[in-house]
């Protein structure tokens, strides 16, 4: 980190670096971590007790999975907005507004008495929500020296990776001893304190107010048709069969509609509403796209995990908690060496381990039966905690740490967004390729058990005996006990060939690391490239 210091002082973009941190600063700051924290959180704390939200509100099946996608939609398209609001507004302000209002919507969301006034304040919640996460990534990059960065990376990464894998665990808790409103009453006195604090200490910018004359209003609405449709599309496919549903083909059309019209008007007006030249840094075009596919892999498991343990196992959003809490340990007890290591190794290197952990960790699930338990996903789920640690401190410290100061408030909101559609984008594939596989499955393990197959004709009349024995109809319980396992087998074996296909992904990532430049190679920070 050293020498990234040398070089970004020979481009004369940062000022002599090592000065004693201001107080002040360091904890707002932590004040800022935090509420990004609770931004992020509140996605997955959520997912974990969405069937006792639905019994209360009263919803339907197909209504109550809006509770999230409507926070994900609102989310994604305040992130790269938050750079030009930041420049606009300063980060004091649009930190500490984005953090009343989020608290102010979690009160809200609380108080819902059906399933549109929970759509409705859970969208506030995400928009308003999602203003905090890159500042914090800015902040991280533009008021420490980088001589710090070996410190400041592991806290917002932990942040950034811990707060989606631990969610399940307190959503689960919050909801079983308590009841679901406090998912959301349990955001307000922190909210209130991150609010004060931010509002009282952040000095970091100025607000430049002369810009909002120049805010491109257009640039917005097509932003926002291009991302919201593109996260509707995504979330909603695979349960509506893709383009054999009428509103994700017209969902397709706005996309690609508000996607021509954003591009347009990103390379054609004075004051795009989302700056795109960031990308002309090779690293943070590549960091992006590492992030991109750690989106992929940081939701992609939180999500295959729990749906193992739900659907094959039988858990509860307890139990299934308390067996996930292994990977947020194991990051928490990662952060702290994998910020020694910055420093030390060269985050190729850092990145190679991180990807090759990964996909070790992918690779012994391919394993699995359905008798996996607690100790079976151990080590895998050591594996996936430590590895991600690992890869996010030098992915950050690549993509962000080699732009000149005035790029990195854009660019935070940029790379932030590389990671939720990464995973909205791992999640669809995942969810396309479990239903797409479990059917083949299905299909060829029911060509094998046929009245022709002997095997299958004894197990049918020793497990029909046994019913027999109690009253029962042996025969029908029989066929339908079998139905269920051939069923539970065509679910483990699709949940095979999607680690299999996560392993072949990070694995291939090991040769693209070589790619990237060496921060400390990078160009001057006064230079586009």
């Amino acid at each position: 980190m050293a020498a990234t210091a040398t070089v970004r002082n020979a481009g004369g973009a940062v000022p002599a670096a090592d000065q004693p941190m201001d107080t002040k600063r360091i904890i707002a700051f932590f004040a800022m971590v935090f509420g990004m924290f609770m931004s992020i959180l509140d996605i997955q704390i959520v997912s974990a007790s969405l069937a006792e939200i639905q019994a209360g509100l009263g919803a339907g099946a197909d209504e109550i999975a809006w509770v999230q996608t409507s926070y994900l939609i609102a989310e994604v398209i305040m992130i790269p907005l938050s750079g030009v609001l930041a420049r606009i507004l300063s980060t004091r302000v649009l930190f500490a507004m984005s953090a009343a209002g989020f608290t102010m919507a979690s009160a809200l969301a609380a108080t819902a008495t059906n399933i549109e006034q929970m759509i409705v304040y859970r969208a506030i919640q995400g928009f308003i929500g999602g203003g905090m996460i890159p500042s914090v990534f800015a902040a991280a990059f533009t008021i420490f020296p980088p001589s710090k960065r070996n410190i400041v990376s592991p806290i917002i990464g932990l942040v950034a990776t811990l707060a989606p894998t631990i969610g399940p665990t307190i959503g689960g808790y919050i909801s079983h001893a308590m009841s679901w409103h406090w998912l959301f009453l349990i955001n307000v006195i922190p909210g209130i304190l991150v609010t004060a604090v931010t509002w009282s200490l952040i000095d970091f910018d100025e607000p430049e107010l002369s810009l909002f004359k120049k805010f491109d209003w257009w640039g917005l609405a097509s932003m926002a048709l291009f991302l919201g449709t593109l996260e509707y599309v995504l979330e909603e496919g695979n349960g509506k069969d893709w383009f054999n549903d009428e509103h994700i083909v017209l969902g397709t059309i706005a996309m690609v509609i508000g996607a021509v019209v954003f591009f347009y008007r990103v390379f054609r007006v004075d004051f795009p509403v989302v700056d795109l030249r960031a990308f002309t840094n090779r690293n943070f075009a590549f960091g992006s796209l590492f992030s991109f596919v750690m989106g992929v892999g940081l939701y992609g498991l939180t999500y295959l995990y729990p749906l193992y343990l739900g659907r094959i196992r039988g858990y509860d959003s307890l139990m299934i908690g308390e067996t996930m809490f292994v990977s947020g340990a194991a990051m928490f007890l990662t952060a702290p060496v994998a910020g020694a290591l910055s420093s030390r190794l060269d985050p190729r290197v850092m990145m190679m381990i991180g990807f090759g952990g990964f996909s070790a960790g992918t690779l012994l699930m391919t394993g699995m039966t359905a008798e996996w338990d607690f100790y079976e996903l151990l080590l895998p789920q050591i594996l996936r905690g430590c590895s991600l640690m690992l890869c996010m401190v030098p992915i950050n410290n690549i993509a962000l740490g080699t732009l000149p100061p005035e790029r990195i408030k854009n660019a935070s909101g940029l790379f932030n967004l590389t990671r939720n559609l990464g995973g909205a984008v791992g999640l669809a594939i995942i969810n396309t390729m479990l239903t797409q596989r479990s059917d083949e499955h299905y299909a060829r393990l029911s060509e094998h058990i046929t009245w022709s197959n002997p095997a299958a004709l004894n197990w049918l009349n020793s497990v029909g005996g046994n019913y027999d024995t109690y009253g029962l109809d042996g025969a029908s319980a029989a066929v339908k006990k079998l139905s269920g396992l051939v069923t539970q087998q065509s679910w483990l074996l699709s949940f095979i060939d999607v680690f299999m296909g996560l392993t072949v992904l990070f694995f291939s990532l090991i040769f693209l690391t070589l790619l990237i430049k060496r921060p400390a190679a990078a160009a001057p920070a006064g230079s586009g490239h």
